[in-house]
């Protein structure tokens, strides 16, 4: 029930619970009374708060505080025989579910995954059978409703044990589809999920909408260093900072713009390669536009050194893009950084050596 990365994991705490959890404005309509207590009721439209919480959410901003408290709301007028969807408190995925059941009378059991959305959370251990068991007892949800059967994201699967929940609580665990936008779909087949409700799409416009979350990073690694060598150009220290900000530029886009978007294009499976390859191309304009090649030995020197730079730059920052995928993994991941970080150093190492070379040599 939730897109193929929310937003971002959206990790971060705060140290007392009015700095944690957003406030309910505009998403709550009021509350419905049970016979264990009111219940929050739940907007299904998003209003333009809302819209631009995920704006920010998709640059990156407000993701460590960008949670709701844990607990049980409502959708619509549900009675005991409405069903149960679970979801992560990550705001985002919170959204994505309740706009996902407009025109649904559900209840909504919001798990204490610390912020992070459901696919993350499903990974680090915390959306899984405990803190489902945790959270049904603490909103005393058998109290709440007649039947035993709660509907999760299919994302969360990695990480919930059913049988452990059966065992520990009495309820039954359904996996939904993929996307939030299926679930009515999903309800009206008698949750039964068909083959595209459980397919995860990572297609263009998928991988477009990730790019912010690449490049708003990528521009902490980068700004630093630009204004180092801004900094040093003004006090007389080093020459040449125009040719360093261009490697910087080149890479930002190589790295965090052209490889996510021309990823099943880019031949390799190691990220590093993909980034290094479009890294080298955006060198290979670079160098073909100012003409270093036929400038003589400085320009052969500053050719060499955009061509090991640039690309190298352009790697480190398209491996940044291994969390946003479909079909990374872990160790995977690990595996490729022992080869590709020492190669990247270099790169940077002796691209920097014949920059300088050039400026001695000038």
């Amino acid at each position: 029930m939730s897109e193929n990365r929310e937003a971002g994991c959206g990790c971060g705490g705060g140290a007392r619970e009015a700095e944690v959890f957003k406030k309910p404005s505009g998403w709550t309509t009021g509350e419905i009374a049970t016979p264990a207590g009111p219940v929050p009721v739940v907007a299904t439209r998003l209003g333009n708060r809302d819209r631009l919480d995920i704006v920010a959410l998709r640059l990156g901003i407000g993701r460590g505080t960008s949670r709701i408290r844990p607990g049980l709301y409502a959708v619509g007028r549900p009675d005991a025989s409405s069903p149960v969807f679970v979801s992560a408190n990550y705001k985002f995925s919170f959204d994505r579910l309740r706009e996902g059941l407009d025109g649904v009378d559900g209840w909504l059991l919001v798990l204490d995954t610390k912020g992070i959305n459901v696919w993350c959370a499903a990974g680090k251990g915390t959306f899984g059978a405990f803190e489902i068991a945790r959270r049904i007892e603490a909103t005393g949800l058998a109290g709440r409703v007649s039947h035993r059967r709660l509907i999760l994201p299919q994302l969360a699967a990695p990480g919930v044990a059913a049988q452990d929940v059966a065992a520990w609580t009495g309820f039954q665990v359904v996996f939904g589809p993929v996307r939030a936008s299926d679930l009515r779909a999903f309800l009206a087949a008698g949750l039964e999920a068909t083959p595209a409700m459980r397919l995860v799409r990572f297609r263009f416009v998928d991988r477009l909408v990730l790019v912010p979350m690449e490049v708003v990073p990528a521009l902490r690694y980068l700004l630093a260093p630009a204004a180092i060598v801004g900094l040093l150009t003004v006090l007389g220290l080093v020459r040449g900072a125009g040719d360093v900000l261009l490697w910087l530029a080149g890479a930002l886009v190589a790295g965090a713009v052209a490889t996510p978007l021309l990823l099943p294009w880019l031949p390799g499976r190691a990220f590093s390669f993909k980034g290094a390859l479009a890294g080298a191309l955006g060198a290979a304009a670079l160098v073909g536009f100012r003409g270093l090649l036929a400038a003589g030995p400085s320009g052969l020197l500053q050719a060499a050194a955009t061509f090991l730079c640039l690309p190298a730059l352009s790697a480190f920052l398209a491996v940044n893009f291994t969390g946003a995928t479909t079909f990374t993994s872990m160790s995977g991941v690990k595996r490729e950084l022992r080869g590709a970080i020492p190669a990247i150093v270099a790169a940077l190492i002796l691209g920097l050596v014949f920059q300088v070379w050039r400026f001695l040599a000038a």
